[in-house]
């Protein structure tokens, strides 16, 4: 850290991020956490779910795009909506439960009914409102999709999900890839951690290599013990053979495929564990693909602004205040397996991010520590490592050693991007034709 330099008077949001470093007020001050709401969760394509929580016509769930709450609905016409949970009328929050089925939404403070698609159905004693029902419907996002991903902008005009998900999208893809049928399931359920601490430590965090031996010492040395796995926790660093990868537009990867040396070593068992699985993935993407995919496992991606895609496990970033951050987390079942696969799946996920669990404790301390140490004395945070040995490839990918800040230097500079343009960057050409334009 550099104690003794400041960011220059009037520099804005922008000012304060430079190739190497940037400054801690980015994480302290509530002026720069509001214009994020706006020009981040208020702009970009924000993650809000999976297909698979409202598998019905007329299920819905209900979410926050960064401090808007909304509702992700499945019409009676199979049609995935995205509107806001605030009645047009006077404000009031229309749905307080998490989950469940509905025909529409009823305001509990005036009568006003709701579609699920947020059109205003009925008004009570409609002699005295006269007006043009259309004007009064719930504000509804554009929705886009991704193999049953589901993200929402507020922004009418810009990028396609596909854009906005650049080289993400095989990280994905790679998820995906590894059900014989290609899909995933999220029907697990959301259990939610409350950080003292802004978003943006959590979604650093989630792709940075460097803290593992550190911060999740006895994590360490527990793999290192039961599974002999020594690809990302040696001492030497040379020995680190995961690859930290900037995917561009804020997304990045910590790549653990090449620390794997046979199948299934990602879900912590041998390879003849589940023979069951082996053959049916084989039999749907043949000897070589099949038995590569089960080699290579998951990904380990963050996709800008708020969701991490953690191997067996799927994280939404929730920012609440400059200070206070939920972070949700959900199994990633794979459809099409025996049951014990994601059997095991669950108990993965149990035992890293589950209530005792002990990789969030650890997370959450440190960054909770590193709140409190800058809100007291501002200063500018170094993120040097490696930028003299990243590779840049050409699909514009930057490529690093596992340890380096590579992952974090991606981050802030897609952030500095959007508050140096004071919008999201549009994309050429026409208006993106998705799902659902708000009103």
């Amino acid at each position: 850290m550099h104690e003794h330099t400041s960011p220059q008077h009037g520099s804005g949001v922008a000012g304060l991020i430079r190739e190497t470093a940037v400054h801690s007020s980015l994480y302290t001050d509530s002026e720069v956490f509001s214009q994020e709401m706006s020009e981040i969760y208020g702009r970009s394509w924000v993650f809000v779910g999976h297909e698979s929580e409202i598998p019905n016509r007329g299920d819905y769930v209900r979410r926050v795009i960064g401090t808007t709450p909304v509702l992700m609905t499945r019409s009676a016409q199979d049609e995935i909506a995205v509107v806001v949970n605030r009645c047009a009328h006077r404000g009031n929050l229309l749905c307080q439960e998490e989950r469940g089925h509905r025909r529409n939404f009823a305001c509990q403070y005036h009568g006003w009914v709701f579609g699920l698609n947020g059109d205003l159905l009925d008004v009570p004693f409609p002699i005295g409102f006269q007006q043009d029902r259309s004007v009064h419907a719930l504000r509804r996002a554009r929705v886009g999709r991704y193999r049953g991903f589901v993200f929402a902008t507020f922004a009418e005009h810009g990028p396609t999900i596909e854009q906005h998900l650049g080289n993400a999208r095989r990280a994905i893809d790679r998820a995906a890839g590894l059900s014989p049928v290609g899909e995933l399931d999220l029907f697990g359920g959301w259990i939610q951690h409350l950080y003292q601490a802004n978003w943006k430590m959590l979604a650093e965090n989630n792709v940075d290599g460097y803290h593992v031996n550190y911060v999740h010492d006895s994590f360490a040395r527990g793999i290192k013990v039961q599974y002999k796995y020594n690809g990302v926790l040696q001492t030497k660093e040379e020995k680190l053979d995961a690859v930290a990868r900037d995917l561009g537009e804020g997304h990045a990867e910590i790549d653990y495929a090449p620390t794997y040396s046979k199948p299934l070593v990602w879900l912590g068992v041998e390879p003849d564990r589940y023979p069951a699985y082996t053959a049916l993935m084989v039999a749907a993407y043949g000897q070589a693909a099949g038995t590569e995919a089960l080699r290579a496992g998951p990904p380990h991606t963050y996709i800008f602004p708020n969701l991490f895609i953690a191997e067996t496990a799927v994280t939404m970033i929730q920012p609440i205040a400059c200070n206070r951050t939920v972070q949700w987390h959900t199994p990633l079942y794979l459809k099409g397996v025996p049951p014990e696969v994601n059997e095991r799946i669950l108990r993965l996920g149990e035992a890293a991010l589950g209530p005792s669990a002990f990789l969030l404790a650890d997370d959450a301390v440190i960054s909770e520590r590193q709140w409190k140490a800058i809100d007291q004395a501002p200063v500018w945070m170094d993120l040097s490592r490696g930028i003299d040995r990243e590779k840049v490839c050409p699909d514009g990918t930057r490529t690093a050693h596992y340890s380096d800040e590579t992952p974090q230097r991606g981050f802030w500079r897609h952030y500095r991007k959007i508050f140096a343009s004071r919008c999201v960057p549009q994309a050429v050409g026409e208006p993106a034709k998705e799902e659902g334009l708000g009103q």
